[in-house]
């Protein structure tokens, strides 16, 4: 049953709301506590994406990826839609974008959130064997993140269950097909460095919250789609040798 296969993403979903209603109760904070904060989030965050990074050492596939995910995104200008879409629900919600900053909060909980393993071979679990722990457990986790970013970044973090349920719940809905088509041995290496290129996506955020640097993120995000297609090609050039 289709309700079944997304009760991991939509769990999902609610422990975001959840975190970031928690979190509006510390939203009124002084303006220096939460550059502190924030500082530590980043921080935590360029941690989890180098921990995530080591996932593989197929370098060459993750660079490729990265490369032709860039080009593609670049072509796209996916950040650009992505910031739009953030400023059009900061102006539907708030009427006023410079009163807030309601798409920062949805763009960078959206690509947290999003950006992983977890989500993945999550959604994967509950799409082809009715498994929602990875994604239950995923629930608190960003359950709890989504509280923190909530005390800087405010209520836009809430709009970021939209994209999670609708990413992993595409992922679960197919996943019979993924699974059919797709063998074991090729899925665990392309989680392996999707994990890796992901990583290296959530560090850039990191990078980005400490405003070390301003990387198009978003411009990125192809990489995790066309790091299966790079890595069947590593596999077959490796096989010809």
């Amino acid at each position: 049953m289709v309700i079944i296969e997304l009760l991991g993403p939509i769990v999902n979903g609610i422990g975001i709301l959840i975190g970031t209603l928690f979190g509006l109760f510390f939203n009124r904070i002084p303006e220096r506590f939460k550059e502190t904060v924030m500082s530590g989030i980043g921080l935590t965050v360029i941690l989890i994406g180098l921990s995530m990074g080591f996932a593989s050492d197929r370098i060459i596939v993750i660079l490729l990826s990265l490369l032709t995910g860039a080009v593609i995104g670049e072509l796209f200008d996916l950040d650009e839609k992505l910031n739009r879409l953030g400023a059009f629900i900061e102006v539907k919600f708030k009427g006023k974008r410079e009163e807030s900053n309601i798409a920062e909060g949805f763009v960078t909980a959206s690509l947290i959130f999003v950006i992983g393993a977890m989500a993945v071979v999550g959604a994967l679990d509950s799409g082809l064997r009715g498994d929602h722990e990875i994604l239950f457990t995923k629930a608190l986790i960003d359950g709890f993140v989504a509280l923190v970013l909530t005390t800087t970044l405010g209520i836009g973090v809430i709009f970021s269950a939209i994209p999670v349920v609708l990413y992993q719940g595409s992922i679960a809905l197919f996943a019979t097909q993924i699974d059919r088509f797709v063998p074991e041995y090729l899925l665990e290496l392309f989680i392996e460095d999707m994990t890796a290129t992901g990583g290296l996506l959530i560090v850039a955020i990191g990078l980005n919250l400490l405003k070390i640097t301003q990387i198009r993120v978003a411009n990125l995000l192809p990489s995790l789609i066309t790091v299966g297609i790079v890595l069947y090609f590593y596999i077959q050039v490796g096989n010809w040798f």
